[in-house]
């Protein structure tokens, strides 16, 4: 059976995802003051990185509209859509409309949205276990129970340089208090079951908060053998010094690094870690 991978461009893809035919990116797009920039194959990090050093308030972020994610699916075949948290961007609901759509239109591929629940590297595991179940030839309906049957226990942590972008959108509903008391510290922070942002620890250094952040992995009986996504916002210096915390104390199957996109790169900002497994 035909498939199609979806995935909006909160999805940090591995390299090798960049040119699989299978895998098209549904992009957001970032407003910094007056200018737009689209989170596609021609986006620049460095440049946007620059523009929101200089511009004083949060960049402003937009997600695909049911039509874009309309326009990617199948007529005939498997579409899978991975979007970025449902309660944390419109991009979920805008594929679900779009599926209705498609539904109400005579569509007669399959269809689904996954809900990540996350962003970034968490996004990024969905999206490799989609393409190797559907890649096997694995049926729809087993494909969504798997991965539906991932995200539920799916771990998403990160440590950020600061989390002002994040603050000043909205996204920190249920840590405001918190982060209002917490700026002289480096907060260590995950997703929620339901995919929003809690607060799981914090330290005087972000290097001190990774190393929390390792070792909540290693305690965890659930991350042996399971691979480690660790999406990193221009700092690979130090995605490698997490990479090798992991190796010391953890017992992951593989570790695979990638580097953030536009919006992750919007909220991450620069020198943030997000990692999944």
């Amino acid at each position: 059976m035909t498939y199609r991978l979806i995935c909006d461009s909160c999805t940090d893809l591995a390299p090798e995802m960049m040119q699989d035919p299978f895998v098209q990116k549904a992009p957001l797009t970032i407003q910094v003051g007056a200018e737009t920039v689209v989170d596609d194959d021609n986006f620049n990090q460095g440049e946007l990185l620059q523009k929101m050093r200089v511009w004083p308030d949060a960049p402003k972020t937009a997600c695909p509209s049911p039509s874009a994610y309309l326009d990617m699916f199948l007529k005939e075949g498997d579409s899978y859509v991975i979007t970025l948290s449902g309660l944390l961007s419109g991009s979920y609901n805008a594929a679900m409309q779009a599926r209705a759509i498609y539904r109400e239109e005579g569509g007669r591929g399959n269809v689904h949205v996954f809900n990540s629940r996350s962003a970034s590297a968490g996004q990024t595991q969905i999206a490799l276990l989609v393409r190797e179940l559907a890649g096997r030839g694995l049926p729809f309906a087993q494909v969504v129970e798997k991965v539906e049957s991932y995200i539920d226990r799916m771990k998403t942590m990160f440590v950020l340089e600061n989390l002002d972008n994040l603050r000043k959108n909205g996204r920190l509903t249920r840590m405001q208090s918190i982060v209002t008391g917490a700026l002289r510290v480096k907060l260590l922070c995950g997703a929620t079951p339901e995919g929003e942002i809690q607060k799981l620890g914090q330290g005087l250094t972000v290097r001190q908060t990774l190393a929390k952040m390792v070792g909540r992995m290693a305690e965890d009986p659930d991350h042996v053998e399971r691979r480690l996504v660790i999406a990193h916002c221009n700092c690979l210096e130090r995605a490698e010094t997490v990479r090798e915390m992991v190796r010391q104390k953890c017992r992951f199957g593989e570790i695979l690094t990638v580097a953030t996109g536009g919006i992750a790169t919007v909220y991450a900002n620069d020198g943030g870690i997000v990692t999944a497994y």
